[in-house]
């Protein structure tokens, strides 16, 4: 994909294989928000602003190789679009949002992001990691704050993340900030997708549908098809009807192998974008 970077940040050509509503809002992060036609995004202590021109995207940030690592702005996406074109039930998902990319975000964070996203709507979801930035981060820009440190979060006690508004889910956060640190979770890389997916699902507040969204945005795996609500009702309008999300899950991978990560972004925005 053609870029180049420049003094205040990163502009971007590619607008067929980068396009910030697609990438931001199909799922996959949270840490962002849309102020007029400005995207404003701030995974970690980082921040940027994309800011569209008529053929191209600026992304101004002072974090340049951390923003090209996190839009993973050197992998081939037209290429990976082309493999998935084999497959007809994607041809108006990849229309629909053909500027998706899926993002390099940090372990951590995106653990306790999808243990909040549990059963859980995007507005409230971005409400309470609001809270805990706010609570417990560093000022980065206005209103916008950073995510807190593994150490804050773990000195603070169930009620603490109740407070925030994460419900039961405090009880998980509470948990799992004592059976996992952000190292171990870089030690995990090592291990195969199963065995990784095994190891997460051990965790509280970790099922397979959290495991796999953390193997696909947070590990990059490819070879991951989460499946919520959207995906089950993609799959019992254009499959045989099923209602065993663990037998969707295995059947989609079958099906799409390593690129099963992208064909399931696609294939969730599209469907989500049908209601």
């Amino acid at each position: 994909m053609k870029y180049t970077v420049e003094e205040n940040g990163i502009r971007v050509y590619s607008k067929d294989e980068f396009n910030p509503e697609h990438i931001l809002e199909c799922g996959q992060v949270f840490c962002y928000k849309k102020e007029g036609e400005i995207y404003k995004v701030f995974p970690g202590a980082n921040y940027a602003e994309i800011i569209e021109e008529e053929d191209n995207y600026i992304i101004k940030t002072k974090n340049v190789d951390y923003f090209i690592n996190f839009f993973d702005l050197n992998s081939d996406y037209t290429l990976i679009k082309k493999k998935l074109s084999q497959f007809n039930i994607l041809d108006k998902p990849i229309q629909f949002g053909y500027g998706i990319r899926i993002l390099n975000q940090d372990l951590f964070e995106t653990m306790i992001s999808f243990i909040i996203s549990s059963n859980n709507n995007i507005k409230r979801i971005t409400m309470i990691l609001n809270n805990l930035r706010r609570e417990l981060g560093e000022q980065i820009e206005g209103d916008i704050y950073s995510f807190p440190s593994y150490q804050k979060l773990l000195s603070c006690d169930e009620q603490f993340f109740k407070n925030m508004g994460a419900g039961y889910r405090a009880s998980y956060l509470y948990k799992v900030l004592r059976q996992v640190e952000p190292k171990m979770l870089e030690e995990f890389k090592s291990l195969s997708v199963d065995e990784l997916r095994n190891k997460l699902i051990t965790l509280s507040g970790i099922g397979p549908k959290v495991a796999d969204c953390l193997l696909l945005f947070g590990y990059h795996k490819g070879e991951v098809f989460p499946v919520d609500t959207w995906i089950a009702q993609m799959y019992n309008m254009y499959y045989s009807p099923l209602e065993n999300r663990e037998k969707i899950r295995k059947n989609l991978v079958d099906e799409f192998g390593d690129l099963s990560g992208f064909a399931q972004q696609y294939l969730f925005f599209y469907q989500r974008s049908l209601n």
